[in-house]
């Protein structure tokens, strides 16, 4: 018999606070240093023991850069303690997305980072219905296996995004493959609005409960509503040992709530539930 997926005793809560949507998709995601660092000060505050972000230059534009993610990173933990880590750039060779990982890795600056076991078409049923492409979200196995190498080298801890059920199966042996890597984090990015993957309803977790029990029954999990609601899913999924993403970077676009909005009703709903979140030190302890 299949072991069931890992249970942990408190609920890690992240928030992810902007994402690569752009403030004409999303307008009220925060695009200036300073507006992340605040907001990821705030969230932290409300309950997000884990702050995901994408880097802005001080003109709101999209930005790789090693040195605004460090100086971000640094304020949002030195003020809260927090778990705060970049994204993964879109394009690029498996060099240059990865360069601002390596730099931050080798200067210890890094708990957590990207890691998508996969490649997917992440197109929105607005696109479909105009005749639009959507983005194709490349991730070769080569960067796969960088990626990993690095999170071995430097100490951090692979979240992996799971777009698509066959994800779980590769993340689990790619990782397999890479000794003394931490445990990653399997994030279900379950969808109504995208023309990927599962929707948020009960079959989704059954289904990904079932692969994370015969794949990586030792590795947290978490739920993220990309372009959906999660709020049906909360009971039965928190009852499993789930974790729980909120945030613009994941929510319906135009979404009129704040990121602070956002974890303080994700707060409320777990707590509601019977449910306590862990602080930042008990997530890092967590094997």
């Amino acid at each position: 018999m299949p072991k069931r997926p890992r249970r942990f005793e408190k609920v890690w809560l992240e928030v992810a606070l902007n994402g690569a949507a752009g403030p004409r998709l999303q307008p009220r995601i925060p695009t200036t240093p300073e507006a992340i660092v605040a907001e990821g000060i705030a969230c932290a505050r409300a309950g997000a023991a884990i702050v995901h972000l994408h880097a802005y230059d001080a003109g709101g534009s999209p930005c790789e850069d090693a040195e605004l993610y460090a100086r971000m990173i640094g304020d949002i933990r030195d003020a809260t303690g927090a778990i705060v880590y970049p994204t993964l750039a879109l394009r690029g060779d498996a060099e240059a997305r990865h360069a601002p990982i390596r730099s931050l890795g080798e200067r210890g600056l890094l708990e957590w980072g990207v890691v998508d076991p996969g490649s997917v078409n992440v197109t929105h049923r607005m696109q479909v219905a105009m005749g639009d492409d959507g983005l194709l979200y490349a991730n070769p196995d080569d960067h796969v296996r960088m990626g990993l190498e690095l999170a071995r080298e430097h100490g951090w801890r692979p979240s992996f995004a799971i777009y698509e059920p066959g994800f779980v199966r590769a993340g689990a042996a790619w990782a397999g493959r890479v000794p003394e890597l931490r445990t990653p984090v399997y994030r279900l990015m379950l969808t109504d609005d995208f023309c990927f993957g599962l929707p948020p309803e009960c079959f989704a977790l059954d289904a990904y409960t079932e692969l994370l029990s015969r794949h990586a029954p030792d590795a947290p999990f978490m739920l993220s509503g990309f372009g959906g609601d999660l709020s049906p899913l909360a009971e039965p999924a928190l009852a499993r040992g789930a974790h729980w993403r909120v945030g613009l970077e994941d929510a319906r676009l135009g979404c009129e709530q704040s990121n602070l909005e956002l974890v303080e009703e994700a707060v409320r709903r777990i707590e509601g539930l019977g449910h306590e979140l862990a602080g930042p030190d008990e997530v890092r302890a967590a094997g």
